[in-house]
């Protein structure tokens, strides 16, 4: 078990994953958070990561920060998702190495993946190239692992490595054009009501997501801080298909009639549906539905979209 006066540093601490797990760590009673965001350190340069890695001395470390897209700009900025990412991976790991953290908690994801048998096993993110639709952050996620491993081998470092689902919730990046599907959406969706527009949808609505509500996933970083070593699937275990999500904001803004679907653009994978034997050991259950979190995200968005505070 951490300490809960343990020294506690987190990355992308202004994110999606990094506010709702400083959040959860605060109701738990830690008491020891050093929230680490893009304009204190810039995690691509190394010589700025070892000097506030070395000043910190953290116990325990989050790396939550990424440079992370959708589909569309997966595609579009294949070389700098990858380059940022084995970079910010391999200065933030190398430097909790450093100063000889008691644990790290690496975000990866299930990008990483194959497409293989499902659901798959964290042992098969091995068993083949990622989705092409989504390979260099892929790749670059499975680097961070492989790292992780030799370090715990030649350095005894301890990790823990989460390949999460497709999460959403508050403090994501809403970019209607090349961010996830969730916030994406979100965003179209809004912005076509208040214009009196129409929503234009990538594929057929055929392709299906586990969706988990960032509330849920930092629970679940906690508790794998305290319970868990190596790397983790952490997932709702609900399979959601788009069109269902896509309905559900239809109604949600009365926009019947005004949605079309733009078959001629990508589906990206039909759906990855992965093993949560190890979750389940930790007794670890979603407390939000699909609905209950995309309602407080709706409203999270309405508010910060009239103050000009949303991230894109």
């Amino acid at each position: 078990m951490i300490a809960k006066n343990s020294k506690i540093l987190i990355t992308g601490s202004r994110g999606l994953v990094g506010t709702a797990l400083m959040e959860e760590l605060k109701s738990q009673g830690y008491t020891e958070l050093v929230p680490l965001t893009k304009e204190s350190c810039d995690l691509t340069n190394f010589e700025a990561v070892r000097a506030v890695f070395h000043e910190i001395k953290p116990d325990v470390v989050f790396h939550a920060a990424a440079s992370v897209f959708g589909i569309g700009g997966n595609i579009k900025n294949r070389a700098s998702i990858f380059l940022d990412n084995i970079l910010m991976n391999t200065h933030v790991i190398e430097a909790s190495r450093q100063v000889e953290v008691e644990k790290i908690i690496a975000m990866g994801t299930v990008a990483a993946y194959p497409d293989a048998h499902s659901p798959l096993r964290e042992e098969q993110i091995w068993n083949g190239p990622p989705h092409g639709s989504e390979s260099s952050y892929g790749h670059a996620k499975r680097a961070m692992l492989a790292q992780l491993l030799a370090y715990q081998e030649n350095y005894g470092l301890d990790f823990a490595y989460v390949i999460s689902t497709n999460l959403y919730g508050p403090h994501d990046k809403f970019d209607s054009q090349q961010g996830h599907v969730i916030p994406s959406l979100i965003r179209k969706f809004y912005e076509a009501k208040k214009s009196s527009s129409e929503v234009v949808i990538w594929g057929d609505g055929t392709a299906a997501r586990d969706f988990l509500y960032s509330k849920d996933m930092a629970r679940a970083l906690v508790l794998i801080m305290n319970e868990f070593q190596g790397p983790i699937n952490v997932a709702s275990g609900i399979k959601t298909p788009i069109k269902t999500l896509v309905d559900f904001l239809t109604d949600y803004y009365q926009m019947q009639g005004n949605v079309k679907w733009d078959t001629q653009m990508p589906n990206g994978r039909k759906f990855c549906e992965i093993n949560l034997s190890h979750l389940k050991t930790l007794g670890f259950n979603p407390l939000y539905t699909t609905e209950t979190g995309l309602r407080e995200t709706l409203e999270w968005f309405s508010s910060q979209y009239e103050q000009n505070l949303i991230r894109s």
